[in-house]
Formats: structure tokens, sequence, C-alpha cells
């Protein structure tokens, strides 16, 4: 069966998107291909991203800020953006969403927690969504 592809998309990709394509990872395993990208990326994903997504036993230290040049040019099933309004791309894909999550990057730590479970949220109903059996 061929892998799921999955995009994140959000300015910076430095927390939604960075937050995004650590869950996908982690609850879809090696059933999903999954990149994140950044309209006007930052260069680095945010410390509080992954000392949050930590707490959720998810390593996204290594992940890089992407930006859209430095994607793969395969097609894409899923093309999710967040929050980025006009500076979305219009990428090839099969299926579209635009989540409404706030940047959690200037917010308090308890409300930077909640983006991140809002996402995690998101994330286990597009894989559901994609056939993937998944336990929050």
């Amino acid at each position: 069966m061929a892998k799921v592809r999955l995009l994140f998309v959000c300015v910076e990709n430095s927390c939604r998107s960075q937050m995004a394509e650590g869950f996908a990872g982690h609850y879809g395993g090696e059933a999903v291909d999954v990149h994140s990208a950044g309209s006007a990326p930052s260069g680095k994903v945010n410390p509080r991203a992954v000392e949050l997504m930590r707490e959720r036993d998810i390593d996204i230290e290594g992940q890089r800020s992407n930006g859209l040049d430095d994607l793969p040019s395969a097609g894409w099933d899923w093309v999710v953006t967040m929050g980025c309004g006009d500076a979305c791309p219009q990428l090839p894909t099969k299926n579209r969403a635009d989540w409404q999550v706030d940047d959690p990057f200037d917010l308090p730590i308890e409300e930077f927690r909640a983006v991140r479970d809002d996402v995690e949220r998101r994330v286990a109903v597009l894989l559901r969504e994609c056939g993937l059996s998944v336990d929050l």
C-alpha cells in the first residue's frame, strides 16, 4: 500500500506545522510520508515547540524549518495550511484543508499547550480520514 503523503504549511514553519509534522509522523508511522514548510520560513524550529512536544514523548528537535522550495516535487494526498492566509501556496494535491490555528509563538505556555493539543486532535482526525487507526 502506498504511503499517505501529507504536507503541513504555516508562515514560519517553526511551531504549528512542525508540531503537526511530529504528530503525523508519530501516529501515522510507516503509513505516512509527512513534511512541513513555511511560506516565510524562520530557519529554525521554535524551542518551546520542541519542549512541549517532548511532553508527548515526540522529539521534533531534528526537524528543519523548510521553505516551499525545499519540498520534494511529488504530489500530495493532503496539503493542510495553518494561518498563512494569502501567503499559503496552492500546491497540487488531492485534498486541501485550512485549519484556523492560532500562532502560539508569543503565547503564554498554557496557551501554547492548548494550541499543541488542538493540532494533535486535528492531526488524529486527518489520519483517520486517511483510513489510519489513531488512538490518543
